[in-house]
């Protein structure tokens, strides 16, 4: 199991700091990644190992890439060869790097992250930044980063660390200040008494060599660099003398630039507190789920055509099983439909299920799909979207509690009326149909 994340503040309230029209960055940073993507596929043979990628495993001449955290205790470090490593650590498990599987969880831990606002920028298959000014509907900026950082580490088995601070370069910093599963919060007002003592080449885009031509300028610290003159700094090193000036004070206004394609397809597991079969405790669990994919699903404004489900049992066995519909859905009312079937079409429920997750595919832009309204339903159809409409505006501005299923609150998920309880107000109306109910 891995350790519970650690937060690391500075002193005073965080919603304090963060002003209303001011932005909030994270930098999600995953640690020992390659070495922590094959302990999660094979836990057994490498959890808990001193565990290295290197390019040439065979000649004992490849450069160790990265090392797991146990191989860091034991004096493993990056750049030394298979040899120097062997050396050192007689049992060091060496192992051929996979850059497919790679590949495959950095897109899994990006989707996750994806899932918190689309202004996702990454910068290495292990690291990215996220704007998270516009997402107050998912808490405070630290009940976020604890979020990713619990999805991540449930659903996929990696660690990760993850800086909170007002622009890219601090939160880059503090993701760097507790390794690893912290959760480090950066503030502009604290950069003097965290940072400013410490040598320039700490400052994140400052190498050794810059910090080497800045010794001979009599400039040693961050906090000498920030109380430097700036006309000698852009004569000594141009327009980045400027920026090293901004940036020892933690000074940086660099958009956190969206370069992501958009979702192939949007999912969410949840892996159950004890292993259920009751038939009633499965929809109850889908419907959440569909609750909410359905909502990431409608903030990026897109529809899906392709329902999956994911089912995985306590020996970890896992299967998925999907259904592609006539017309495109966006609503968690036909998504748990969908998936209701599908498990009861494909799964015995005489067997215990650890984990359950449903996953929409075939994605289109809402504006670009041509919705087919069914014969029966497209008089409802207009007051429904409305109704949908009304409830995410809701819970954009109160929370996601704010709109609750009878299904979430009960042991009946499929219950035909959604009871919404919103500030005291009731709003009832249709909403679920039992998953076997096709009239």
């Amino acid at each position: 199991m891995l350790k519970e994340g650690t937060v690391l503040k500075v002193p005073g309230n965080i919603d304090e700091y963060y002003p209303a029209r001011g932005r909030v960055v994270l930098h999600v940073d995953m640690n020992a990644f390659y070495c922590s993507v094959h302990e999660a596929e094979e836990p057994e043979k490498y959890r808990n190992r001193p565990t290295a990628v290197a390019g040439s495993v065979e000649l004992r001449k490849g450069v160790i890439v990265t090392c797991s955290y146990t191989a860091r205790k034991r004096g493993i470090s990056t750049g030394m060869t298979v040899s120097q490593g062997l050396k050192k650590c007689p049992d060091l498990i060496v192992i051929q790097p996979n850059f497919h599987l790679y590949r495959r969880y950095s897109r899994a831990f990006m989707d996750i992250a994806y899932g918190y606002t689309p202004l996702l920028q990454a910068v290495s298959i292990d690291e990215c930044y996220l704007d998270i000014t516009g997402s107050k509907q998912f808490g405070t900026p630290l009940d976020i980063a604890q979020e990713i950082q619990s999805r991540i580490a449930h659903e996929l088995g990696l660690p990760c660390s993850i800086g909170i601070a007002p622009n890219k370069l601090l939160a880059k910093m503090a993701s760097d200040m507790k390794k690893p599963n912290g959760i480090t919060v950066l503030r502009i007002r604290d950069v003097p008494a965290l940072l400013w003592d410490k040598p320039c080449n700490e400052l994140f885009g400052i190498g050794s060599k810059t910090a080497e031509k800045l010794k001979r300028m009599r400039i040693f610290t961050i906090g000498q660099l920030a109380a430097a003159d700036e006309r000698q700094l852009v004569e000594k090193f141009g327009v980045t003398g400027h920026w090293m000036k901004q940036a020892a004070h933690g000074l940086d206004d660099s958009p956190v630039m969206e370069d992501r394609e958009k979702n192939k397809s949007i999912g969410h597991t949840t892996t159950l507190p004890q292993d259920i079969r009751n038939l009633d405790e499965i929809q109850r669990v889908f419907l959440n789920l569909a609750d909410q994919v359905t909502r990431r699903l409608r903030r990026q404004k897109m529809m899906a055509q392709t329902v999956q489900i994911t089912i995985r049992t306590p020996d970890m066995k896992t299967i998925t099983r999907s259904q592609t519909l006539e017309t495109v859905i966006d609503r968690a009312e036909e998504v748990y439909r969908e998936a209701c079937k599908l498990y009861q079409r494909h799964w015995n429920g005489e067997k215990p299920v650890r984990l359950l997750g449903i996953t929409l595919q075939n994605l289109v832009m809402k504006e670009e799909s041509a919705l087919q309204l069914d014969l029966f339903d497209y008089e409802e159809q207009p007051r429904k979207e409305s109704l949908t409409k009304t409830m995410d505006l809701l819970r954009d501005k109160f929370g996601e509690n704010a709109v609750l299923t009878a299904g979430m609150l009960t042991n009946d998920p499929s219950a035909l009326i959604r009871n919404h309880k919103i500030r005291g107000t009731s709003l009832q109306t249709d909403f679920l149909r039992k998953p076997q109910d096709e009239s």
